[in-house]
């Protein structure tokens, strides 16, 4: 027996809504993959298959929420302290993958259990679902395509996206995330 709740649309029928929503949405995915990532709990929850289709819009309260976590890799943060394995240390940067097909992620299993500080859930959002680089059944360009135009002239959305979805500098996912959720808060006024 499978048991299955509706939960709202999938976030991929948001891919062409009014400009102020997806920058809500876009908002939403960055703190969801804060979260996840960096939490008292002290266990980052990476999630391995991020697609339009795994996430979905609650009709009433229109928060995002994660519907398939089916592969999801959960890394105890305190043991890999505590263990400290080779470079547990150092920053880990998930490599641009510039694949011609849906939803491409590369990542290794055994780095992603073995490093305290990963990138690889901002990595995951901005390539797979915000950037120009998301392409998801034939359309391309992320949710936050066709910006406005004040916002497209300024050139800070886009260079954002490309460096949290393919960096130039070193360690740049992670300065580009934490300024890409800021700046989606200002744009959606949902700053806390």
């Amino acid at each position: 027996m499978v048991a299955v709740n509706y939960v709202g649309e999938e976030l991929w029928s948001y891919f062409n809504a009014p400009w102020e929503k997806r920058v809500d949405l876009a908002w939403q995915l960055m703190e969801i993959a804060e979260q996840l990532t960096n939490n008292d709990f002290e266990f980052a929850l990476y999630l391995l298959d991020v697609s339009f289709d795994n996430f979905a819009v609650g009709p009433r309260d229109g928060k995002v929420i994660i519907v398939d976590a089916e592969n999801v890799l959960v890394a105890d943060k305190r043991l890999i302290r505590q263990n400290k394995p080779e470079n547990w240390d150092v920053w880990y940067e998930s490599k641009f993958d510039d694949c011609d097909k849906e939803a491409c992620l590369s990542f290794s299993k055994e780095i992603l259990c073995a490093r305290a500080t990963v990138d690889h859930n901002y990595y995951a959002v901005c390539q797979n679902l915000l950037s120009r680089h998301a392409t998801w059944r034939g359309a391309s360009g992320g949710l936050l395509h066709d910006p406005p135009s004040e916002i497209a002239k300024d050139g800070r959305l886009e260079a954002l996206l490309d460096e949290c979805a393919n960096p130039k500098k070193r360690y740049g996912r992670f300065q580009a995330a934490k300024e890409l959720r800021e700046y989606l808060a200002q744009l959606s006024n949902n700053v806390r």
